[in-house]
């Protein structure tokens, strides 16, 4: 006895009527952008700002070189005509017929004497108000900020005054101390917001070890404050560099000018070398851009960590 099966879908005929249908692929899951991932379009958006952006900030820079190489004085007022007689003229001329190295000499003196001074002074106090808690402390902070309300020309007589009496007028630890009360309430809240982020642990450690508080902070605690110590040291570098008030005032030997004060020698009452001017300030930026290169490092890992915790 024969039996008979009904066909299968699978094996079922093809047929116009019944045609079969592939399976359709699995489809690729779609990618997740991970957080703080842009897409094309906003990373170009981004680049492209910032491209800008770095044009607009060297703009001025570029412009002050390009005016350096005119040789007129008047160049600047037709600063297409410098492109054909560009020369190194005023560079030669500032190098050789003005008193720039003694301008140098005397801005490095002051500039360094005020950042190692400046930085030290504000560190140790920095520390002390960040570690220590003695009468006052809380207030201690804010007087050194009250110290920053007064222009500099309230305080250029008093000043001029207390240098005439200790003979430090035209002397350089005069402009030095004179600097200092400049910076050192500004760097001495920097360093203490930045000591405030370093464990307190590492001082009872030290401590443990049979260290004395000075001991702590210069083995232990200065080693791990780079970041913020470059950042005062920066700081107290560019005022001290580019003031001109104070030191014309207190500085009256040519001889002892500073860059700032000696760059002001080319403008006279009825006439303004700006060619040599322009020079002249290219040269002044070499040392600021050097020092800048030294920290730069430290220089955002300072900025930001002590406003981690305050």
């Amino acid at each position: 006895m024969s039996t008979s099966t009904a066909p299968t879908p699978a094996s079922a005929p093809v047929s116009k009527e019944n045609p079969v249908k592939a399976p359709k692929a699995p489809k690729a899951p779609r990618r997740v952008r991970r957080r703080g991932e842009t897409g094309l379009a906003g990373s170009l958006a981004s680049h492209g700002v910032l491209t800008v952006a770095s044009l607009i900030a060297l703009f001025p820079i570029l412009w002050l070189v390009y005016l350096s190489l005119g040789p007129d004085k008047d160049d600047y007022l037709h600063p297409g005509g410098i492109w054909d007689k560009m020369t190194f003229a005023n560079y030669t001329f500032v190098l050789e017929h003005t008193k720039f190295f003694d301008w140098l000499k005397s801005s490095l003196i002051v500039t360094l004497g005020t950042t190692a001074i400046g930085v030290l002074i504000a560190a140790t106090t920095g520390y002390a108000v960040s570690r220590m808690r003695f009468p006052g402390y809380k207030k201690f902070m804010w007087v050194l900020l009250v110290t920053q309300m007064f222009p500099v020309a309230v305080l250029m007589v008093p000043m001029y005054q207390i240098l005439s009496d200790l003979k430090l007028i035209d002397n350089y630890f005069g402009l030095v101390l004179v600097y200092c009360t400049t910076v050192i309430p500004y760097s001495a809240w920097l360093l203490k917001g930045y000591f405030d982020t370093i464990p307190f642990e590492i001082d009872e450690a030290g401590r443990v070890d049979g260290l004395t508080p000075f001991g702590t902070f210069f083995r232990l605690i200065l080693p791990l404050a780079k970041p913020g110590l470059a950042v005062a040291a920066f700081y107290n570098f560019l005022t001290a560099f580019s003031e001109v008030a104070f030191a014309s005032t207190f500085m009256l030997s040519d001889d002892k000018y500073t860059l700032a004060v000696g760059l002001q020698s080319f403008v006279s009452e009825h006439d303004a070398q700006r060619n040599l001017m322009a020079a002249t300030a290219v040269l002044i930026a070499l040392p600021a851009a050097a020092f800048f290169y030294l920290v730069q490092k430290n220089l955002v890992t300072g900025l930001t960590a002590g406003g981690t915790k305050g």
